[in-house]
């Protein structure tokens, strides 16, 4: 089996991040547990999930099945998870996440995520207060939000005294979210990039953009899109359930970019997300 060497960010809290995760969205929850399995067989020491991705259980089978639920296994692997959007508020938030450890089969979470603002029912605030419990128990290391644009994150802020580590964002090379980037890099928050290839629009970007600094390197369009990630320092969570693509997305470090290179993906920037807008979107 290869063995790749994922790269670590530091987080605002100490903890470190490994910058390659895997993502699990839009995966059952029993075909959720093989392609988990996989990804920890050929290296993987990141998983993202979310209680409203309705797969937990079988990402906790999958981490029983494999021993990655205690011991040595357990200390070497992150685990993020979400909660979902309609059970923010205090007490709702305390019950959810004693149901998703118990999902998960897990003692703790490495991350624990408010999943969306949701500012036309904003219960922040208070959610994070649950969040901060969590972590004084023991039971989660890292506070982080997914979707926080800087208005949200400014009051939530106000609100608890505290920024995330992590803000979990849409980010590719054709929505680049630079003032949200900005701001979040100001205030020692991490990014974190979901679709980090567009659900693989950008894979075509720019008239041919990706494909030909892909095959200057000798590496897929793909790799050349997550290794610009990479060198932004950006944390990053793309999904497969193939095995061969899950070894190409962490198999990132055997090439760097030129500036030119960089830059030409920069210039890729565009208006439109792939995804949902954080101003309205919730899951529920």
């Amino acid at each position: 089996m290869a063995t790749f060497h994922t790269p670590m960010i530091t987080l605002n809290d100490g903890n470190l991040i490994p910058q390659i995760g895997l993502g699990v969205l839009r995966i059952d929850d029993e075909g959720v547990t093989s392609v988990v399995e996989g990804a920890l067989e050929v290296g993987y020491r990141h998983i993202d999930g979310a209680a409203g991705y309705n797969n937990e259980a079988g990402v906790g089978r999958a981490l029983k099945n494999t021993g990655f639920t205690e011991g040595e296994l357990r200390k070497s692997l992150w685990v993020t998870t979400k909660l979902r959007d309609s059970e923010q508020g205090y007490d709702s938030a305390r019950k959810a996440f004693d149901r998703q450890l118990g999902l998960l089969q897990l003692d703790y979470v490495d991350m624990y995520m408010l999943h969306w603002p949701t500012p036309f029912d904003w219960r922040s605030g208070e959610t994070w207060k649950a969040f901060q419990e969590f972590r004084a128990e023991g039971r989660v290391r890292t506070l982080g939000v997914c979707n926080f644009l800087p208005e949200h994150l400014d009051r939530l802020h106000e609100e608890t005294g505290e920024y995330p580590a992590v803000n979990q964002i849409e980010l590719h090379p054709t929505w680049q979210q630079r003032e949200v980037v900005k701001y979040c890099k100001a205030h020692g928050i991490a990014v974190e990039a979901y679709s980090p290839m567009a659900r693989g629009a950008d894979l075509n970007a720019g008239n041919g953009t990706i494909e030909r600094i892909a095959a200057a390197h000798g590496v897929t369009p793909a790799q050349v899109i997550l290794r610009w990630h990479i060198e932004n320092e950006t944390i990053i969570i793309p999904k497969s359930a193939h095995a061969k693509r899950q070894k190409q997305n962490l198999d990132l470090c055997g090439f760097v970019l030129t500036p030119e290179e960089h830059a030409a993906i920069d210039a890729l920037d565009g208006p439109t997300r792939a995804g949902h807008d954080p101003m309205t979107f919730t899951y529920a």
